[in-house]
């Protein structure tokens, strides 16, 4: 599948830190990728209504995490998913008289529009499930030859008894799989299964609905398998991190991963997971079977700024739940206006041959992090300490809200402060925003 274009990251001076993610298994921070080919999958949309603010605030997240890591001298492979069959999708076709393939064309196509609109970094590969059949249909079998898999009326089911580490990434306890399964897709319920919190790995063919050949019967896969073995196919038996929404901790990722277990053996899937908060709107999380969505596309149509919504998803951390509002985007196009005011400045106000350090040899940006006052002889302070300090932010966690208070001291000094800023500052902060952002100023 294709995916869509990819913007220019500018070259910033010396190398940034390594990023560290909160893994979701364990609670601790850890380095994201193990060594110099940093490997991430996410799991993508199922197009049916593409693309809401919550898709665009944790796209964007992991799109923060491939910046980091490129500045961090990593080579990535970046692999996302579409889930471009399944029940959602055609029951919304049904319901709205329309053949599932149009909606699904359409829908994709306005993902991608959105993610070229906020600036956020194609993966290497973009791959839906309909093109990926051969490839499930090969993972399944491994799982039949582990003796996973058994028979429900011609519907093929997962054992998670096969899986002896099943649970050890959400760590619930069986009451609350079985509650989130029922709400998230899952069919606890359903008789014959030999455990209600086993996973259907591959729906028989239905009278209406899309099917395709298969060595164990005609039909289509479900979701988790479907992204067990794109994963692996593409990033390999083990990978450093898997991401997503928090919503699918648990059945999604949990039975993704065991999946991968079983069929692959060993230590098989990811190394780490990083799981994106839920974003509200009036106090309820913003989703397709509440309706309560608000769609980039039409904020931009609007005459809102692409770079104004990107701003105000990063003023949230990208770990938290939190609320849309006016007021947020508001501050945000403030925040935008502002630090185009004092790149502006910067760059008509810069006196040539100054003696300010605006080179990678510069004074750490701990200071700016922390707000320390930095004294009058440095009211503005040097490019060089907004590019230390964004890295920092970047490093630890990801954390957006950090990042945009260094760039915002800076801003505040350039428009307040007597003295100029050094030649060349307003290039480098604005080339600091850009690749480690994604904000064009």
């Amino acid at each position: 599948m294709e995916s869509w274009r990819g913007v220019s990251v500018p070259g910033l001076p010396g190398t940034g830190p390594e990023p560290r993610i909160r893994d979701t298994a364990t609670g601790e921070l850890a380095v994201a990728a193990e060594g110099h080919a940093a490997t991430m999958y996410a799991c993508g949309i199922t197009p049916y209504d593409s693309t809401h603010i919550g898709h665009a605030a944790t796209f964007t997240a992991w799109d923060l995490l491939l910046r980091a890591w490129l500045d961090a001298g990593h080579a990535v492979t970046y692999v996302q998913n579409v889930t471009d069959v399944d029940d959602p999708l055609l029951e919304r076709a049904a319901r709205d008289g329309e053949d599932w393939r149009q909606l699904v064309d359409r829908e994709i196509a306005r993902y991608r529009g959105d993610m070229e609109t906020l600036r956020v970094l194609p993966p290497s590969r973009l791959v839906g499930a309909v093109e990926a059949m051969p490839l499930i249909e090969r993972f399944t079998a491994l799982l039949a030859d582990r003796g996973a898999l058994y028979d429900v009326d011609a519907d093929l089911y997962f054992s998670r008894s096969a899986d002896t580490a099943f649970g050890s990434l959400s760590g619930l306890d069986t009451k609350d799989m079985l509650e989130l399964s029922a709400e998230r897709g899952g069919d606890p319920g359903r008789p014959g299964k030999k455990d209600p919190l086993d996973a259907l790995v591959w729906l028989a063919a239905r009278p209406g609905e899309p099917s395709w050949k298969a060595a164990f019967g005609a039909g289509r896969p479900g979701w988790h398998v479907e992204c067990a073995a794109i994963a692996t196919e593409y990033l390999g038996t083990v990978f450093d991190i898997q991401v997503g929404g928090s919503d699918l901790i648990f059945p999604h990722h949990e039975m993704s991963a065991s999946h991968a277990r079983v069929a692959l053996g060993g230590r098989a899937f990811a190394r780490r997971y990083a799981h994106a908060g839920m974003v509200r709107l009036d106090g309820e999380k913003m989703s397709k079977s509440l309706g309560n969505l608000v769609f980039v596309s039409e904020l931009v149509a609007g005459g809102t700024e692409p770079a104004a919504i990107r701003l105000a998803l990063l003023a949230h951390h990208y770990s938290d739940d939190w609320d849309w509002t006016d007021a947020g985007l508001a501050a945000a196009t403030q925040r935008l206006a502002r630090w185009r005011s004092a790149v502006l400045a910067a760059a008509q106000g810069a006196e040539p041959g100054s003696a300010a350090k605006s080179g990678p040899g510069a004074e750490s940006g701990r200071d700016l992090v922390r707000g320390v006052s930095m004294g009058a002889a440095s009211a503005v302070p040097a490019a060089a300490q907004v590019l230390a300090g964004v890295r920092e932010r970047m490093a630890d966690d990801l954390d957006g809200p950090g990042a945009l208070a260094v760039v915002d001291r800076w801003a505040d000094a350039v428009l307040t402060a007597p003295a100029a800023p050094s030649a060349g500052d307003g290039q480098l902060v604005r080339d600091t925003v850009d690749a480690l952002l994604g904000v064009e100023l």
